[in-house]
């Protein structure tokens, strides 16, 4: 098994905001559109999903953002099964957060995931739409 069978490709990008009305936008003057904007409660942040073609941009206001070059926080690859991607991060010593899957009540069904980071620092998350 490796990730190109239990995966479709990028799922996002996450950009952190300290104003989330100023980068929705910036980047709908880029031509990008709101495809869904909600709360995540847990976290008590805005957030909206923004999409150009099949390039989507999770941006999230938390009042924490570093506003410097390599502001992008993580990457999310889309899976078709997170418990199985779970078990093969774990089985190959890549779970260096040692993090377990979260649910979150974004778009129609929900969504669950789990990250891990790379060796440059980078967070890779693994993402599956419910």
């Amino acid at each position: 098994m490796d990730l190109t069978t239990y995966s479709t490709g990028i799922q996002h990008i996450g950009i952190p905001t300290n104003d989330i009305e100023t980068t929705i936008a910036f980047y709908h003057k880029l031509g990008f559109e709101t495809a869904f904007e909600t709360v995540n409660e847990e976290a008590n942040e805005r957030v909206a999903f923004l999409k150009l073609g099949t390039l989507v941009i999770e941006t999230y206001e938390n009042k924490s953002a570093k506003l410097e070059s390599g502001a992008i926080d993580h990457v999310a690859i889309d899976v078709k099964n997170i418990e199985e991607i779970y078990d093969y991060i774990n089985e190959n010593g890549l779970n260096t957060t040692s993090d377990t899957i979260h649910f979150l009540p974004f778009w129609e069904n929900g969504v669950r995931f789990f990250t891990i980071e790379g060796p440059n620092k980078e967070k890779v998350e693994f993402s599956q739409f419910l």
